[in-house]
């Protein structure tokens, strides 16, 4: 059975950093594209940032890039997410989520999702 969990999540002030985790179990993620989307109340799905796990190669939204970082520990089936410099606006539940194959931002390839983990960022 696949199965992501995401972790780390909390609140923090503007400024802060956080690290999320994601968890993969059930499958190797090493042929798998993994995306880490968030969604804010009334707001759509927002892809931020993915990593091809074979290549390690990375893509951000222009949103988050020079603030957030990507990375991956195959030995543990875990991918992070490196968050500085919160600002308000970044507030929102964030997942991560699994495709096959090589994927962008957009949520259609990802067949595979985390439950979410609330991110806050308030003073």
């Amino acid at each position: 059975q696949l199965q992501l969990v995401e972790s780390g999540g909390g609140l923090v002030q503007p400024g802060g950093s956080l690290r999320l985790s994601c968890l993969a179990s059930g499958f190797s993620f090493r042929a798998y594209t993994i995306g880490w989307f968030r969604q804010a109340p009334g707001k759509e799905r927002e892809g931020i940032s993915s990593i091809r796990s074979i290549t390690g190669s990375t893509g951000y939204a222009d949103s988050v890039k020079g603030r957030f970082t990507i990375s991956r520990d195959t030995a543990q089936n875990t991918v992070y997410l490196q968050m500085n410099n919160l600002k308000p606006e970044d507030t929102a539940v964030y997942y991560c989520a699994a495709g096959l194959g090589s994927h962008g931002l957009g949520p259609a390839p990802y067949g595979y999702w985390g439950q979410g983990t609330q991110v806050t960022v308030s003073a």
